[in-house]
């Protein structure tokens, strides 16, 4: 089972633009530091977080229960001039997690409610005896040679762009989610995935759109090690040790 976390900045639209428009600098600033001081904060519990559309982030966080939750909800309210509601969802695959998260938020208001405020809606907790997760880094091959050294930035992150809506539209119908991370990674919660699952995937875009992509899978008890052992999965394709295009690492 999987555990995810939907996290939403309260009333954030309205609040950007009263009394009047804020600096458009400043919030950026502050979503990029409510961000990073949430994967600061999960990550303490071995979770990991996504911005996504920053004003709502999704985050894996087995390991994390109620408390944990609403000490970093207090955190928040205490240093920031907004503060965030959260719903808690689990499932074996990452999509129906994420989708229990964000109906037991959305059962309490809109997310421009002017009566919600620091909710925490929880539908499921994994405990420890189920708690598994599974993460698959993805990279496409040699983008460095072939783009970063050779084309303008912009057009090789509207490839990287391409790459990703291709593998969201693949990932989703398998129950699995895809995040950029970075350059050109992707991260995958992909409970239920097998890795020839992924392999066909994989094969599928480079005939579509003629991007080679290799993936490492890492399984574990948390974000924090599933993710570790699929950077070491993916190193080891880099480094030659495997010919897979996908390599998995368990705990």
């Amino acid at each position: 089972m999987i555990q995810m976390t939907l996290i939403q900045i309260d009333n954030y639209g309205p609040w950007t633009v009263t009394p009047a428009p804020r600096t458009e600098s400043d919030l950026q600033i502050l979503q990029a530091e409510l961000y990073a001081d949430l994967q600061r904060q999960f990550a303490a519990k071995q979770g990991l977080v996504f911005f996504t559309r920053f004003d709502n982030m999704l985050a894996v966080t087995n390991n994390s229960d109620v408390e944990d939750h609403l000490r970093i909800q207090r955190s928040i309210r205490n240093r920031y001039p907004i503060t965030v509601s959260m719903g808690v969802g689990a499932a074996e695959t990452p999509y129906d997690a994420q989708r229990n998260a964000s109906k037991a938020l959305q059962n309490y208001g809109g997310a421009q409610s002017e009566d919600r405020s620091e909710i925490l809606a929880v539908d499921g907790l994994v405990n420890k005896e189920e708690s598994f997760v599974q993460l698959a880094h993805i990279d496409i091959n040699g983008i460095t040679e072939s783009l970063t050294d050779i084309v303008p930035a912009y057009d090789t992150s509207f490839i990287v762009n391409r790459v990703q809506h291709f593998l969201m539209k693949k990932l989703i119908e398998k129950g699995s989610l895809l995040f950029f991370i970075g350059g050109d990674n992707f991260m995958s919660p992909c409970n239920g995935l097998e890795p020839e699952g992924l392999l066909k995937i994989i094969e599928e875009i480079e005939a579509e759109i003629n991007v080679a992509l290799k993936a490492g899978i890492g399984k574990a008890p948390t974000a924090e090690k599933a993710a570790n052992l699929a950077d070491l999965a993916l190193e080891e394709i880099r480094d030659g040790f495997t010919y897979d295009l996908v390599h998995v690492m368990k705990e």
